[in-house]
């Protein structure tokens, strides 16, 4: 992009209800990361930015979408990220903290079971899509058919900086650096660290969630376009090997009202463990509730969790699913 340290012209408008100085419009993005992709905003170490950003189809899914519409996306219009954000003073070395001040979510979203994709996608070859609406004023649990309602907790699930990596750098996976993280709890308060690797760390944001169950084991959220408020700070020269954070309180409050339904798998395989809890939690969710298997797959993956219980135990490990009996309660 030539000179990386030039300026930047930032945006003047403010965001609405956040406070910040600036913001960017969910177009100025890009997909991919790269450390030559050239700054929309060059921000100083405490200020603040409202991102506008898309859902994670990139706009090709749409509150009128229908089921054929999963299966003619365009895979290199996945996980656009708002972005990026030159912060003056960051170096390679040094850790850019992130605060999320807040979300103005849109009250819509979706969740599809994309072919090919997901913990179990040997087992669900078939394309299914689930659109949502919800409040975006009071985050009232969003209505899932007639089978359950699920409570909201708004986060960004790709959230990151360039790595120093030459050259165009997949946005699917997660990195060192940060990126599709798709961690929950990366949410309002939570103070996100992430380690620099390049001149003015090159931030950017996107694939907002309305919600998410820890594994996301479809593959997909309630995938749902919001503004997200960020404010940025820099720690110099501290190391940092991944990205670590701070949550503000208690992380599933919203989920633990009524206790949960647990299923588990067990063997010397983590990822066959993994498949098996989920497997058992889909099959008893479909006798339990009448609901087709995909849909209760994708209903998992919302607001289920998935955990390792056991590593130690050799040679077998224990891992868990837990399902809210809120949804249903």
């Amino acid at each position: 992009m030539g000179d990386r340290t030039a300026p930047v012209v930032p945006h003047a408008q403010h965001g609405p209800g956040c406070g910040c100085a600036h913001s960017i419009h969910r177009h100025q993005h890009h997909v991919g990361w790269n450390k030559d992709f050239a700054p929309v905003l060059r921000v100083a170490p405490g200020e603040c930015v409202e991102f506008e950003v898309f859902e994670a189809s990139g706009g090709q899914l749409s509150p009128t979408s229908t089921v054929a519409d999963v299966g003619t996306l365009d895979f290199g219009r996945i996980n656009p990220v708002t972005g990026p954000v030159f912060i003056d003073g960051a170096e390679a070395g040094d850790v850019l903290k992130v605060t999320l001040l807040g979300f103005q979510p849109s009250g819509w979203g979706w969740t599809a079971n994309i072919p090919g994709f997901g913990l179990l996608a040997d087992e669900f070859k078939e394309p299914a899509l689930h659109l949502w609406q919800y409040d975006a004023s009071t985050l009232a649990p969003a209505l899932y058919g007639r089978h359950g309602r699920v409570p909201l907790k708004p986060f960004t699930g790709t959230i990151g900086v360039a790595p120093a990596a030459p050259g165009l750098h997949s946005i699917v996976p997660p990195r060192r650096v940060g990126g599709n993280l798709d961690v929950r709890d990366i949410a309002t308060g939570t103070e996100l660290y992430l380690p620099v690797e390049v001149t003015g760390a090159l931030f950017s944001v996107g694939d907002t969630h309305a919600a998410q169950g820890d594994g996301e084991v479809c593959g997909t959220a309630i995938e749902s376009p919001m503004s997200v408020a960020l404010q940025f700070d820099l720690i110099k020269n501290e190391p940092l090997a991944f990205p670590r954070f701070t949550t503000p309180g208690p992380v599933t409050r919203h989920l633990d009202a009524k206790g949960y339904e647990v299923t588990t798998g067990i063997g010397p395989d983590l990822m066959e463990a993994a498949r098996a809890a989920v497997r058992a939690m889909v099959d008893l969710l479909s006798r339990r509730h009448g609901m087709p298997a995909v849909e209760a797959y994708m209903l998992c993956s919302v607001c289920g969790d998935l955990r390792i219980s056991e590593i130690v135990d050799m040679p077998n490990w224990t891992v868990s699913f837990y399902f809210p009996r809120v949804v249903f309660d």
